[in-house]
């Protein structure tokens, strides 16, 4: 539109907008130009005088292996040329200790890429040892194509969700587990947690909105319910939390003043968190489309339209769950069906009864969300802008129930 030959300025707010955009672009960037390079890997990492860096295997020697069955144990000798950090090109010979674990222990031939722990004492490699296979950089490849292909299909919303996603993550690395391993009350540390991911994730996607709130509030009143059935079901179960990986080599590093049982529980109570928001976010983002489309809807009727959203979600998202966990423990699985176990025996078992308790109270808290996301969306989505009454939000009595049109 112009007035006398004049352009319309365009609104402050799409300005705005568009700088918030540019903002995380540049938030993005300078954390993805934090981490390593093609070929670099972190080179140097480490703690006192031992550093981490990759190199290429020339040559191994098997002598001081043994064979047990499929697995090996002793040790490989493998000659590395280093291929990055300040010794780079140097050739070190690394040991590479095998303890019979199928899950642990990789056997390296000429030609492969490693992740070496080399002792450098007066700037002199004095010692080395094989770790992993270097996979990094391919991993941070596979990063990088889901984060474009994220971007190109959700635009704007896919910048904002690669944000949350990398913010996530730094909470839970750095505030999270710390916090854990230094003994806070695992529970209490959960919940705030999952409070500020639930914000961080949700109000990033959805900005300070209805629809968001409607969202975070769904989020929230799943997660208390699932904590009070956690609680309650899981003492009936007698389950002590030393069912999850890595649970013993917990113990054994020296933390024995961990509650292991309550971060078995957090364990739970984080699973279930990302599938309460999935669900929040349709219901309420589904409702806010229909209040645009329909204007004149009533919040009687935009509820009930809630709720038929969320059963349709709620069908699905209990299988999802189901196969989920399933996918995680499907050789474990494969072995009951080949050794033909009674089902009596499955169930009763410290580990399958531990995966049931996952699976069924994380839907159980599922069912909750749904219904109490439509609903505060329902009434979110029936305020008035520039008038909160009760009035507004509930039909008169004898009423059509119908509100004005508003503003989302």
């Amino acid at each position: 539109m112009t007035v006398r030959g004049r352009q319309r300025p365009a609104p402050t707010g799409k300005k705005n907008m568009k700088k918030s955009y540019f903002s995380i672009l540049v938030l993005v960037f300078i954390l993805f130009s934090a981490g390593p390079g093609p070929g670099e890997g972190w080179a140097g990492q480490g703690s006192g005088n031992v550093f981490e860096m990759p190199g290429v295997v020339l040559s191994v020697d098997n002598t001081q292996l043994i064979q047990a069955g499929i697995a090996n144990i002793g040790v490989q000798l493998t000659r590395v040329m280093l291929t990055a950090g300040e010794h780079k090109g140097k050739i070190v010979m690394a040991d590479n200790h095998m303890m019979g674990q199928l899950d642990l222990d990789e056997i390296y031939r000429p030609g492969d890429t490693l992740l070496l722990a080399v002792q450098i004492i007066d700037h002199e490699i004095t010692n080395a040892k094989a770790i992993n296979k270097f996979r990094q950089n391919w991993e941070l490849i596979l990063f990088a194509v889901f984060a474009v292909v994220l971007v190109i299909y959700s635009k704007t919303v896919g910048i904002k969700a690669l944000l949350s996603f990398v913010a996530s993550l730094l909470i839970l690395w750095y505030v999270y587990l710390p916090n854990l391993l230094a003994g806070k009350e695992p529970l209490l540390l959960s919940i705030v947690v999952l409070i500020l991911l639930s914000m961080v994730i949700i109000f990033s996607v959805a900005g300070f909105t209805r629809k968001g709130l409607a969202a975070f509030i769904g989020t929230i009143s799943g997660l208390m319910v699932t904590l009070g059935l956690t609680l309650f079901f899981g003492s009936k179960l007698r389950l002590m939390g030393m069912t999850t990986p890595f649970s013993t080599t917990l113990i054994m590093n020296g933390h024995f003043d961990l509650n292991m049982q309550h971060i078995f529980y957090s364990a739970v109570l984080l699973g279930a968190s990302g599938a309460a928001m999935d669900i929040a976010m349709d219901v309420s983002a589904s409702m806010n489309e229909i209040k645009v489309k329909r204007p004149d809807i009533s919040t009687r009727e935009l509820i009930q339209s809630g709720h038929t959203i969320g059963r349709t979600v709620i069908g699905t998202m209990a299988t999802t769950l189901l196969l989920a966990y399933s996918g995680g423990y499907l050789t474990m699985l494969m072995v009951f069906v080949s050794q033909e176990t009674s089902a009596t025996r499955i169930v009763n078992m410290k580990i399958v009864a531990a995966e049931i308790f996952r699976v069924l109270i994380g839907s159980i808290g599922l069912l909750m969300v749904a219904p109490v996301t439509a609903v505060v969306a329902g009434l979110l989505f029936g305020l008035s802008v520039d008038r909160l009454s009760w009035k507004r939000l509930l039909p008169r009595p004898g009423g059509d129930g119908k509100v004005p049109p508003t503003t989302l």
